[in-house]
């Protein structure tokens, strides 16, 4: 009993030292506040680039004119308003070549001072509908990027191991390392599109999600990840068009899945989807943009101005050189 008796005057005394290691805890918890502030404060630092007409336009709006589609934060997106067929004053491939081009370039040397400077990264999301021209928008766009420092990750069904971890393991593991541009060919959004439409959870499950992702996207943010997302907009005539094209065409046939047309089929669900996604996901670090994809040159166009603004925007440097170099003489 004596033995019983000190052992809880020693628990007693853990108690005790607990309670007061807790009171300073509770007093130390104004560093909360000003911990949230600091975050607050590099969020909003990062979202002035998401508006990069601002800073690296000189006569706005800019040709093409991106800023247009960018849903902003707490609007309400209805694909109905957004022409799919959009191609502002160009008619034709030829009319956005020479600009395309130069897009590129921008790109390209745009990426390698981010790679230099090795601080930062940028992750861009492609979305779409099926046959909306995902691979087609890597492709056309980043053509020249070094692909030391650029890299793309297709997320296809989730395997039993990533089933086994919470939604987000999969695509957390894929974020771009610093100095790098990945880009991902569907995306975490995937658990709240198909994962909705196909009933694959239940709502009281994918619905939490979007506030899940916004925290994931300002964690990414924070740790200097500049996210750019871009919904691939078309129209369901112009799908019809291309499924078409790959049952036609013996050298695009293999593209064609009989299940593609089971997805058709749920068209309508798939786009009220698609508007609560980014409508619940559009902040002021990192907002959607939607773009006309019917006509593919038109898209290549915007999707590379976005691009290469934003990262005008982010500003990234060559590091300086080691001192004294001036004075080194290479031997023969």
């Amino acid at each position: 009993m004596a033995e019983r008796t000190r052992t809880t005057g020693r628990r007693a005394a853990t108690r005790d030292s607990s309670s007061k290691a807790s009171g300073a805890r509770t007093r130390a918890r104004p560093t909360d506040g000003a911990a949230k502030a600091a975050a607050k404060r590099a969020t909003d630092e990062a979202a002035a680039v998401t508006r990069p007409e601002r800073l690296v336009v000189d006569q706005p709006p800019p040709d093409p004119d991106y800023p247009r589609y960018r849903v902003e934060p707490g609007s309400r997106l209805r694909l109905a308003d957004v022409d799919p067929d959009e191609s502002e004053h160009y008619r034709r491939k030829k009319d956005v070549a020479d600009g395309l081009q130069r897009q590129r370039e921008r790109i390209a040397d745009l990426q390698g001072r981010l790679y230099a400077e090795h601080g930062r990264s940028l992750l861009i999301v492609l979305q779409a509908m099926d046959t909306g021209g995902k691979d087609g928008t890597v492709k056309g766009v980043l053509q020249g990027v070094n692909p030391q420092g650029c890299q793309v990750a297709s997320f296809k069904a989730p395997s039993e191991d990533e089933l086994d971890h919470d939604f987000l393991w999969r695509y957390h593991k894929q974020a771009p390392a610093k100095g790098m541009i990945q880009i991902f060919n569907r995306s975490h959004y995937e658990d709240v599109l198909i994962v909705r439409v196909k009933q694959l959870v239940p709502e009281a499950v994918w619905r939490p999600r979007y506030q899940v992702i916004n925290q994931f996207e300002q964690a990414l943010t924070l740790a200097g990840t500049t996210v750019l997302k871009f919904v691939l907009h078309i129209s369901k005539d112009e799908q019809k068009r291309r499924l078409e094209s790959r049952l036609t065409n013996p050298d695009k046939r293999w593209k064609f899945k009989l299940g593609d047309l089971k997805e058709r089929a749920l068209w309508d669900d798939y786009q009220r989807a698609f508007e609560d996604a980014v409508s619940e996901c559009s902040t002021s670090h990192a907002p959607w943009y939607v773009i006309p994809a019917n006509k593919k040159w038109y898209r290549n166009l915007v999707v590379a101005r976005t691009i290469a603004a934003r990262v005008s925007a982010m500003d990234p440097r060559y590091p300086p050189a080691e001192p004294g170099l001036d004075k080194v003489e290479v031997p023969d």
